[in-house]
């Protein structure tokens, strides 16, 4: 049985991913991970390929162990992992609650990189690993301090672990996305208090994050990024000093 295994596929990023998945297919099922059950269920009706809906919240380490479960026991070919679940704060470190915290690395770097291990022996030649990591990954970000550092997590665990897996003819890619239109930004923002982000240079539509993502999977990229000012940001950030950088987020932002 081959299969895509797709977490976060109930909203954004991660449910285009399993709508579109026929960029990679064919599957013979598309295994669809996240909280809310109701929305997993949706996807039936827009993903060509059949779907087992795995609702599980996977901050809980009881959670990923039925993962691991789960794939012992069907024994599946896993030509297509996408690791899109995930989410961020706005908000300073000391002002955040240590449990939301915990829960974001938890979710943004344990998961993803739990999910990839158990997933990687039922992967052969041919399979990809495609992991969210986010255009902040390429710098420091005050006030969006654990959300960007989890991020550059993501993006250098990826490319180093492409690089560990060509032999076997797997690829590993980080989709590095701007701000993009998602309900990322209902658990990013609260509104009871003053805006930390006052400004967004763009904003994105998951579609085209997605469609970018699809063609350089297929062009062999470890690292995929959209748009023209997503572009030009990275690659600031990259030669800048970042004491710099953080100044020109800080004035732009009014901190």
């Amino acid at each position: 049985m081959k299969i895509a295994v797709i977490t976060g596929a109930s909203s954004g990023m991660g449910r285009r991913f399993a709508e579109t998945c026929d960029n990679y297919g064919p599957f013979d099922e598309v295994w669809v991970i996240a909280r809310r059950a109701d929305r997993l269920e949706e996807l039936k009706k827009s993903v060509k390929y059949p779907v087992r809906p795995v609702p599980m919240d996977l901050t809980d380490r009881a959670k990923l162990v039925e993962y691991r479960d789960l794939l012992a026991a069907e024994t599946p070919e896993v030509k297509l992992l996408v690791n899109a679940g995930g989410f961020g704060r706005f908000e300073a470190f000391t002002d955040t609650a240590p449990e939301v915290n915990l829960n974001m690395v938890d979710l943004n770097c344990q998961a993803l990189m739990a999910l990839t291990q158990y997933t990687l022996p039922y992967m052969g030649e041919g399979s990809a690993v495609v992991n969210i990591a986010s255009v902040a990954a390429f710098q420091p970000i005050p006030y969006i301090n654990i959300y960007a550092a989890t991020k550059a997590f993501v993006l250098y665990f990826s490319r180093a672990l492409n690089r560990e897996v060509k032999p076997r003819g797997i690829r590993v890619m980080a989709v590095c996305p701007f701000w993009t239109k998602t309900e990322f930004f209902e658990r990013a923002v609260d509104l009871d208090k003053p805006a930390v982000v006052k400004k967004y240079v763009a904003m994105y539509e998951p579609e085209d994050i997605v469609r970018r993502a699809w063609r350089d999977l297929k062009r062999g990229k470890d690292v995929s990024k959209y748009g023209f000012k997503a572009r030009v940001q990275a690659g600031l950030c990259k030669i800048l000093p970042h004491r710099l950088v953080m100044n020109v987020w800080m004035k732009q932002q009014k901190l």
